[in-house]
């Protein structure tokens, strides 16, 4: 059983802070969904620590959903650790996808466009710099080293290569719906129901 004593009364805005730093979430981290009952973020996984979770719950921003076994105390409370909480206040997705090296690989769901192999990625640019080439989402690609290399600077009809997908810019859903597919290594068991319940059914 954890026994912390935590000043649970500071002030801040849990619904569109993301705590980042990976020390932090080893430990009983919590599940934040949105007031529509979805991650916040798919990938990476929209996580708090513990006490960041327990703060939110005394300044009345969310709702506790699931729970560990685990309790903590204050001088006047005590309270089982959240696992899964939901905000009281619906966050809007950000619209705009940030252009970044990790983005796009989940964009092309870490496979090289050109093989579809999984290892050893790093990027393409389709048409290359050297002719005109611009870094965008329409013109960037995943790429394993040894297609890189074989396509170097020339153009797709010149190395009888091509692309597995066009590529072009994702929207914030389109990432939600890949990120969807790459969960983190580490689910706690009251997650799941909240992780894939919003799924499209096979037929």
């Amino acid at each position: 059983m954890l026994d912390h004593r935590e000043d649970i009364g500071e002030t801040a805005d849990f619904r569109t802070s993301f705590v980042r730093e990976p020390s932090a979430l080893k430990h009983h981290p919590a599940l934040v969904l949105n007031a529509d009952y979805r991650p916040l973020s798919y990938y990476p996984l929209s996580l708090w620590p513990w006490q960041e979770a327990i703060k939110a719950v005394f300044l009345d921003r969310v709702q506790i959903l699931a729970e560990y076994d685990e309790v903590v105390r204050s001088q006047r409370a005590e309270i089982r650790i959240p696992s899964v909480v939901v905000l009281k206040d619906f966050v809007k997705p950000q619209k705009r996808v940030a252009f970044t090296r990790f983005n796009l690989f989940l964009r092309d769901e870490f496979c090289c466009q050109y093989c579809g192999s999984r290892g050893d990625l790093t990027f393409d640019h389709v048409l290359p710099r050297s002719r005109g080439g611009i870094t965008s989402w329409e013109n960037v690609v995943a790429a394993c080293s040894p297609c890189n290399l074989k396509k170097a600077n020339k153009l797709l009809k010149q190395t009888g290569m091509q692309l597995r997908k066009p590529a072009r810019q994702p929207t914030s859903e389109d990432m939600r719906n890949i990120g969807r597919r790459f969960p983190p290594n580490y689910l706690h068991a009251s997650w799941v129901d909240f992780l894939y319940w919003d799924a499209e059914l096979e037929a």
